[in-house]
C-alpha cells in the first residue's frame, strides 16, 4: 500500500492549514514547518508554538501523525535540539536539506548543505545518536544547489548517517519551485541507497501522482502545494472522491476558508490573516474558477472581519445555488463581487 505524506512548506503554511488539510483525511502523515536551530537550546515552548500537535499525541486534530522537522548546521546543536524534540514523542525527527530560502542558505542552512555531503552525514549521524531508537530520523533533500553533480553522494551520506527514509524533491535549490520536476532523478537516488525514498515535486493531481510513481519508481509520495490548491487531493488519490474536481465541492472549500479564517482571528497572534487567506486562494485558483472571483472580491481588503463576510456571503450563495440542482461554474454573488 503506498502512502501518502502532507509536506512541510515554510512560508506557505503553518500548523492551522496543516490542520485543514489533514481533516479531510488520506494522509499517513505529515511534517512540521522546519524550526530553526542555531546556537541555542530550544525551550519546549518553541516546539509547542510552532508543532502544538505534540500537546495532544503528536496527531493533527484529524488524527495524522506528524513529525518534527528541525533546521540547522551544526551537529552538536542539531543532536541536541533533537534529544530535546524528542521527549515530546513526535512521530519522528525530520531534518531539512532542502530549503531553497535565500535568508536561510545565506546561514549555511537548509539546501546549501547539498554542496557538503560530508557534513550532511555529521549531522544526520550525531542526531541519530542523540535521538532514541524508537524514534524515526529521517532527512528532506533536493537534487543539489545548482546542479546535480552531488545528488547521490549527499543521498548516500544521509543513508550511511543514519537517516531511515528520505523524501527527495525533484529539484535542485536554484531551480525553486519552477516546473519541471526531474523525478527520473529520484529513482537514480533511490537505486543508490538502501532506504526508503519518497518522491516529492509537483504533483498537483491524481495524473500527476500517477506519472510521479511510475517515473521516481517510488511508492510513496509527499504531496505539498498541490494539496493547497486542492484539499481533497489525497482523497482523490485513494480512490474517494472523484479524480475530477468539480463546482459541487467549492461550498465545501469555502466553508474550510471560512473556519481557517475564523481561527485565525481567535487565535489573535497573526497580523496579516489577510494575506494568509488571499495566498491559500491563490492556489485555490488553480483548481476552482470561483476562487479566482473570490481573490478579486478581496484583494483590496485587509480588515479580515470585512473578507470574512464576504467569505460567508459566497458560501451562502452557492449553497443556495447548489440545493435545487447541480452547481453552475458559478460567479461570486454580485453583491459580494462588489464589495471589491
Amino acid at each position: 500500500m503506498s502512502r501518502l505524506f502532507l509536506a512541510p512548506m515554510e512560508g506557505l503554511a503553518d500548523y492551522l492549514l496543516r490542520d485543514v488539510l489533514t481533516s479531510t483525511g488520506g494522509f499517513d502523515g505529515c511534517v512540521s514547518e522546519f524550526i530553526r536551530v542555531t546556537g541555542s537550546a530550544l525551550p519546549d515552548r518553541v516546539y509547542e508554538r510552532e508543532a502544538p500537535e505534540v500537546l495532544h499525541g503528536a496527531r493533527t486534530p484529524g488524527g495524522t501523525p506528524m513529525v518534527i522537522q528541525l533546521l540547522g548546521s551544526d551537529p552538536e546543536w542539531m543532536a541536541l535540539n533533537a534529544a530535546r524534540a524528542a521527549t515530546l514523542s513526535p512521530f519522528g525527527i525530520d531534518l531539512n536539506f532542502g530549503c531553497p530560502a535565500k535568508v536561510v542558505n545565506q546561514h549555511g542552512g537548509g539546501a546549501m548543505l547539498l554542496s557538503d555531503p560530508d557534513q550532511l552525514n555529521r549531522i544526520v549521524s550525531a542526531v541519530r545518536l542523540a535521538v532514541p531508537a524508537g524514534i524515526a530520523v529521517t532527512a528532506k533533500m533536493r537534487l543539489g544547489v545548482s546542479d546535480t553533480s552531488l545528488a547521490i553522494e549527499c543521498a548516500v551520506a544521509l543513508a550511511e548517517g543514519g537517516a531511515g527514509s528520505l523524501v527527495v524533491h525533484a529539484r535542485t535549490r536554484d531551480q525553486g519551485y519552477r516546473p519541471p520536476a526531474h523525478w527520473e532523478w529520484i529513482a537514480r537516488v533511490a537505486a543508490a541507497v538502501d532506504v526508503p525514498v519518497v518522491a516529492n515535486g509537483e504533483v498537483w493531481t491524481v495524473a500527476d501522482w500517477e506519472r510521479c510513481r511510475a517515473v521516481s519508481g517510488c511508492a510513496d509520495v509527499m504531496i505539498g502545494r498541490g494539496a493547497v490548491s486542492d484539499p481533497f487531493l489525497a482523497l482523490r488519490i485513494r480512490g474517494l472522491m472523484d479524480p475530477t474536481p468539480s463546482g459541487e465541492e467549492w461550498p465545501v472549500v469555502l466553508e474550510q476558508i471560512a473556519g481557517y479564517l475564523k481561527t485565525l482571528q481567535t487565535r489573535g497572534t497573526y497580523l496579516h490573516e489577510h494575506g494568509r487567506v488571499k495566498k491559500w486562494l491563490s492556489y485555490l485558483q488553480r483548481t476552482w474558477p470561483q476562487a479566482a472571483e473570490l481573490h478579486a472580491a478581496i484583494r483590496r481588503l485587509h480588515d479580515s472581519h470585512e473578507i470574512l463576510a464576504i467569505i460567508e456571503r459566497a458560501l451562502a450563495f452557492h449553497t443556495r445555488m447548489l440545493a435545487p440542482r447541480s452547481a453552475p461554474s458559478g460567479c461570486l454573488e454580485p453583491t459580494a463581487a462588489a464589495a471589491a
